[in-house]
Parts: C-alpha cells; structure tokens; sequence
C-alpha cells in the first residue's frame, strides 16, 4: 500500500472523529492534516494495525488541540449559537432535523472528556470495544463502565427533557422494569 492509498482507505475516519471531538470544520481539518503528516512520517508501514494506531493518534491530536484552544473554542460556539438563532429553516423537516442534531450536540458536551470520548468512537466510528481500549490505551472493563455511564447520563438527560415537557405540577417518576410494566 502506497502513502497516497493509506490516505485514502482511513481519511475519513480520521476526518470523522476530528470533527466530531473538535466541532469545527476548520479545526478538524487542520487536525486530520497533522495526523496524516505524524502517520506518515512515522513509518506507519511498521504498524500492523493501522487503524487502531492512526485513531490514537487522531484523539491524542484532538485532545492536545482542545486543550490548547478552550477559550478560543467558547468564543466560537457562542458565535455558533446567535448564529443559528438567526437562521431560519425553510421547513418543518429540516427544522426537526437541527433540532436533533442540536440536541446530541449538547448532550454530548455534556459528559466528561473521558466518556464522550469513549461514546463518539463507539458510536460515531463503530470501533469495538477491544480498538477502543487499544487507541485509548486503557482496559477494556475501563472502557465498558464508560461507555456504560455515558449511556446511562444520555438516558438520563432526555428524561430531564420528558419532565421538562410535562405540564406544571406533573412529574414524570415512572420507572419501567425488566418485565416491561410500569412502576410509580
């Protein structure tokens, strides 16, 4: 496999989890670009698995930017936000669509560095488990419990939200079992 194929079988993978850990298109391509040039200087010919390898890199590169960046970064989803507040789909499905997309973008920031992590390449890459704990170079149970967790703080949160639409002085307390019955 030549550099130029080795580019183009993982490049959207790496581009993928840039953006999805950096929510910047700009920024995430800026990322990818440096990722690719580490790889390829490295002798990424020596590695038997590239992409467990080319991914640890992609989040240790995503998390060096976001460290560096943190201020920089507030200043541009504030931007981001009056900016979708202006703009104004033209219809109801494209409306509903954002609004999703919106609402996973805040759930997501809403967990830790080290869950949201484990979720995004979990769901976002469709890594194992096993390539998880590898890129990130912990144990596998280690990734399990986050992942778990950052399940357990997403269902959370969108019953927050079913609360939230309830009338007032309606409190949403049902718990379902096992069984599929509904308990108060």
């Amino acid at each position: 496999m030549t550099d130029r194929e080795f580019f183009e079988r993982y490049n959207k993978d790496v581009h993928r989890t840039c953006y999805y850990m950096l929510r910047n298109a700009s920024d995430a391509e800026d990322v990818c670009q440096e990722v690719f040039m580490k790889a390829l200087a490295s002798g990424w010919e020596q590695v038997e698995y590239h992409k467990t390898w080319l991914m640890r890199i992609t989040v240790n590169h995503c998390l060096n930017h976001l460290r560096a960046s943190k201020a920089r970064r507030m200043r541009e989803n504030l931007l981001l936000i009056f900016q979708r507040e202006k703009a104004a789909p033209s219809s109801l499905a494209l409306v509903e669509q954002q609004e999703t997309k919106d609402e996973w973008k805040r759930r997501m920031d809403r967990l830790p560095d080290k869950i949201k992590i484990v979720v995004m390449l979990r769901f976002t890459n469709d890594l194992p488990l096993a390539d998880i704990a590898e890129v990130l170079d912990i144990p596998l149970g280690t990734v399990k419990s986050r992942l778990n967790r950052g399940l357990k703080l997403m269902k959370a949160m969108m019953h927050e939200l079913d609360e939230e639409d309830l009338p007032q002085g309606q409190i949403a307390k049902t718990i379902r079992g096992k069984d599929g019955a509904e308990y108060e």
